[in-house]
């Protein structure tokens, strides 16, 4: 895509070049019309008052023009109002057009501009100055274009300052999008760009200001909920045998799905606010699928060996949601593959549930989604959204596929280390 700096300075440049040409053709069209035109009428009486009368023989006009060209050093020709030539000095010059019934310059090919006088009795006087003493106009064409290229290079660094400080602005909203919501722009001039980069300044000072508050109240909430769960947690331990067995196992339950969801609403915070990773290792991906599918019973791995480069920990975590999503909505047995698709891995995790509804396929990947016919004690629906953030956090993404006749498989694709890292 074009840079804004050189669409505006061509546009400056088209605009200089246009002007000078309507000038030219201004001045080529209607330049005999204005001063110069009276100009003519004033040399064609003067001319009249020294020349004998159009009615005189020819070797008497021939006689007289050259008395008149005698010190003027310059080609001179005689004609008659039908075109005609009556006498001449110097070099051949043309007549002036037919049509043509006023004073003009002449400019044949092959030679210098001509002054076509016209004399009131319908005569036509025609002169040209010699070389060493006409009108410079190469130089002058040289002098306008070294004026245009003055004109060219001094506006470049003006447009250029202009844009300069649209990319700037616009690097700054790139970092604002990116996470760095530390993200400002220098303001430059009072102008309308310097407004808008106050008005960007204020607007992310805010965002940062916001999520910094949204940060704050996190840790504390995780931190005020915590305490609480472990001293429920210690008193269902001291309950032992005094309490139903049954009752202290949903408690248990109830209380690990709530530190559950804890954990999961601040990974999912932290992955928003971050931008980088907090370990960056090569990671064999079928050896941790193998760790965690021995926690699962229903669990059926196979593949090869890939290798990515990322967190473990949090690469970990994604096979793990993977898993116990499929064991709270699919039903056994759970299928994992893991292997390598030209320059990335692959890892998919199926199951033999009755599916997600064609309606709900990306809405799955939502924070708290939970499908119309889920479970009670199905999870908060951020697992799936969690794994998402982590494959793209990875250089990757997750995709929904539907198997046949029934059941779900979630397919991860990641950057695939070179053949031959060491995981």
């Amino acid at each position: 895509m074009r840079k804004l700096y050189l669409r505006i300075y061509l546009a400056v440049l088209a605009s200089l070049a246009a002007f000078a040409l309507a000038s030219g053709v201004l001045w080529r069209q209607l330049g005999d019309a204005g001063p110069a035109g009276h100009a003519f009428e004033v040399a064609g009486t003067l001319a009249q008052n020294v020349l004998p009368p159009a009615p005189a023989p020819t070797a008497e006009q021939q006689a007289a023009l050259e008395k008149l060209a005698a010190n003027l050093r310059a080609d001179v020709a005689l004609f008659a109002a039908d075109r005609t030539p009556l006498a001449a000095v110097g070099a051949p010059l043309p007549a002036p057009a037919a049509g043509r019934d006023r004073g003009a310059w002449l400019r044949p090919w092959g030679g210098g501009p001509a002054a076509a006088i016209h004399l009131p009795d319908g005569r036509w006087l025609v002169a040209r100055a010699p070389r060493d003493r006409r009108y410079p106009g190469f130089p002058l064409f040289f002098t306008l274009a070294l004026i245009a290229l003055a004109v060219g290079v001094g506006a470049y660094p003006v447009v250029r300052r202009l844009t300069a400080r649209l990319e700037r602005l616009h690097s700054g909203v790139e970092s604002l999008g990116a996470g760095d919501l530390s993200a400002r722009v220098k303001v430059e001039g009072h102008d309308e760009v310097a407004r808008l980069a106050e008005s960007f300044n204020r607007a992310a000072a805010r965002i940062e200001e916001l999520v910094g508050s949204h940060k704050s109240l996190l840790a504390n909430a995780s931190h005020e909920l915590r305490t609480p769960l472990t001293r429920i947690r210690m008193t269902v331990e001291l309950m032992k045998d005094s309490a139903d067995p049954k009752r202290k196992r949903d408690l248990e339950h109830d209380i690990g799905e709530l530190d559950a969801l804890i954990d999961e609403i601040l990974l999912a915070s932290r992955l928003d606010t971050l931008t980088g990773r907090d370990a960056d290792e090569e990671v064999d991906l079928l050896a941790l699928a193998s760790e965690e599918c021995a926690r699962y019973e229903e669990a059926d791995l196979d593949g090869e060996p890939v290798t990515v480069r990322g967190d473990p920990r949090l690469l970990r975590r994604m096979i793990r949601n993977l898993l116990e999503n499929a064991r709270r909505h699919g039903a056994p047995p759970i299928e994992v593959r893991v292997r390598r698709a030209e320059s990335a891995a692959e890892l998919s995790v199926g199951d033999h549930g009755p599916g997600v509804p064609e309606s709900e396929r990306e809405g799955v990947f939502q924070p708290f989604h939970r499908s119309a016919g889920a479970r009670e004690g199905a999870g908060a629906g951020l697992g799936l959204a969690l794994v998402r953030q982590i494959a793209r956090r990875h250089g990757g993404d997750v995709r929904y596929l539907a198997r046949q006749p029934s059941g779900s498989r979630f397919v991860v694709n990641l950057d695939a280390s070179p053949q031959g890292g060491v995981s």
